[in-house]
């Protein structure tokens, strides 16, 4: 009896693909950013104001302690939002499935042929991978949906208070390690340096430009610094 030659299966290669880093990168990148700007850029006002180092120091650790906290909760809220719409859309899809399957196949066909397939051969495909996997199929396909990647609020949520804190602990290093007369100067030329790396890690983990992705952070912190340097001179010597 002649044998059935066995189909080999190509092993795949390792991809490095960014997308697969969206929903924590995006959190991380988002809450070390703001905590090391928003921090920042309070102590200068307030110190600009002449005030004590304890008043500063006391200042930068409420600011830690609300941003994170403020981040954290923004971030559940939002993306449990975004969970909750990718539920409803795959119920409703499960639904559909359930008491119209031939439209369905028939949308999934139309969906292929759109993207260069033959009719017979997106009807084959349809058919085939309806009968593997049918919300799967239809969710990736029609949705743009992974149903086993959905959002993550709760590891949104960590990844932002952590990175946030993360972020607003290093200008708060600057006030307490610097002498009175140094410590807006430092503060602003290490949290801008500090900018520039984190906005070139953020960029090189998204497979971006690293000098764009410095400077953009970079400019827009040395304006916020600025701004709040100024006003905290104004208050301070008004008050």
């Amino acid at each position: 009896m002649a044998q059935v030659p066995r189909t080999r299966v190509p092993r795949l290669h390792r991809e490095r693909h960014a997308t697969t880093r969206v929903g924590w990168l995006r959190a991380a990148v988002l809450g070390a950013n703001d905590g090391l700007l928003s921090t920042a850029s309070l102590l200068v006002g307030v110190a600009a104001a002449g005030v004590s180092r304890s008043v500063v120091l006391t200042t930068g650790v409420a600011g830690l302690v609300a941003g994170a906290t403020s981040m954290a909760v923004g971030e559940y809220s939002s993306v449990s939002s975004q969970r909750d719409a990718e539920e409803a859309d795959l119920s409703a899809e499960r639904e559909e499935l359930a008491t119209a399957p031939r439209s369905e196949l028939a949308e999934l066909q139309g969906i292929y042929m759109r993207r260069g397939l033959s009719v017979d051969l997106a009807g084959q495909v349809a058919a085939e991978l309806t009968a593997h996997d049918a919300l799967g199929s239809h969710a990736r396909d029609e949705l743009g949906l992974n149903p086993e990647d959905l959002a993550r609020p709760v590891q949104a949520a960590v990844t932002s208070a952590v990175s946030f804190s993360i972020g607003a602990v290093i200008p708060i290093l600057c006030v307490v390690l610097a002498g009175r007369s140094l410590r807006i100067v430092t503060c602003v030329v290490i949290t801008l340096i500090a900018l520039a790396v984190l906005g070139a890690v953020g960029a090189e983990l998204g497979n971006a430009s690293r000098q764009r992705g410095a400077l953009r952070v970079l400019i827009g912190g040395a304006i916020a610094m600025a701004v709040t340097t100024l006003v905290g001179r104004v208050v301070g010597s008004n008050v």
